[in-house]
């Protein structure tokens, strides 16, 4: 060893002594320690369980929200097919419009129309109700206005296209004639 490396006897007693020193100065006593370590212990407790319940109630607004979309998709599954044949029974409607029932061909016509009106009737489908009823916006639009007689204004007097509701949401609006 060079003689930088050894160090003085007196040297390394110092160090000694001053460490203790040290120790002592830095030194908390264990309770404080201790009851340190709880009170961060007690916050991390805090600090979880508050995520714990905020992940439970977005798991449980997350199952709300799905089950309330699946009950509305269920509910509304044939609004789809519903609108795409309205088109058909008004075709069949203008068929069957001052046609005398006593032809084969036009009972079987009229059955099928009935057949489908009866289907969509069991989804929930229902026709829109408005002649001779107070115009209503919200289920009807008003195509032509006429000055009737003996009518009060903003009545519907005729209906030129029906409207259908598929339970409680309009599928079509009814396209009516209204007096003035």
């Amino acid at each position: 060893m060079s003689k930088k490396e050894k160090k003085k006897p007196e040297e390394v007693k110092e160090e000694i002594v001053r460490e203790p020193e040290k120790e002592a100065e830095q030194e908390i006593p264990l309770e404080e320690k201790l009851q340190k370590e709880i009170e961060e212990l007690k916050h991390e407790v805090d600090v979880t369980k508050n995520a714990y319940y905020k992940a439970y109630a977005d798991m449980d607004n997350l199952k709300k929200r799905l089950l309330n979309e699946a009950d509305q998709a269920n509910k509304y599954r044939i609004q789809t097919f519903a609108l795409s044949i309205l088109p058909a029974i008004d075709s069949l409607e203008r068929a069957l419009a001052n046609k005398s029932t006593d032809d084969p061909f036009v009972k079987g016509v009229k059955l099928t129309y009935d057949q489908i009106l009866n289907a969509l009737h069991n989804e929930g489908v229902t026709e829109i109700e408005c002649l001779n009823k107070p115009f209503d916006a919200n289920y009807c639009n008003a195509l032509l206005t006429e000055k009737v007689e003996g009518v009060e204004p903003n009545t519907v007097i005729e209906v030129l296209q029906k409207g259908y509701i598929l339970k409680d949401r309009l599928l079509r609006a009814a396209l009516v004639k209204v007096s003035e």
